[in-house]
């Protein structure tokens, strides 16, 4: 099986959007330690306002996976509980994609 590719952006009301900005260097750096992680990135949108871009690459579904199960359980979880999220998670095919 190949890399898991995540893209979107994560929704964030005004209000709320301080909070993210401050939580997001740890749970970059947490995610980024992690065995399998190729790439994250979090950044807010230059051009619409609340939208936080996120692109990230894992070698294999299984560190996807252990990604996911540890966000789940995470300080980013509890600052981003109940924001919309709108990504698309992709799987190449073969070791060169």
């Amino acid at each position: 099986m190949g890399r898991v590719r995540l893209e979107g952006y994560l929704e964030v009301p005004p209000e709320r959007i301080a909070q993210v900005v401050a939580a997001l260097p740890a749970h970059i750096a947490l995610t980024r330690a992690e065995p399998g992680c190729l790439a994250f990135e979090v950044s807010q949108s230059a051009t619409t306002p609340g939208h936080f871009l996120v692109a990230e690459t894992f070698v294999d579904q299984a560190a996807f996976d252990l990604h996911q199960a540890r966000t789940r359980a995470s300080a980013w979880a509890e600052v981003t509980a109940g924001l919309n999220r709108h990504y698309t998670v992709t799987v190449a095919d073969g070791p060169d994609h």
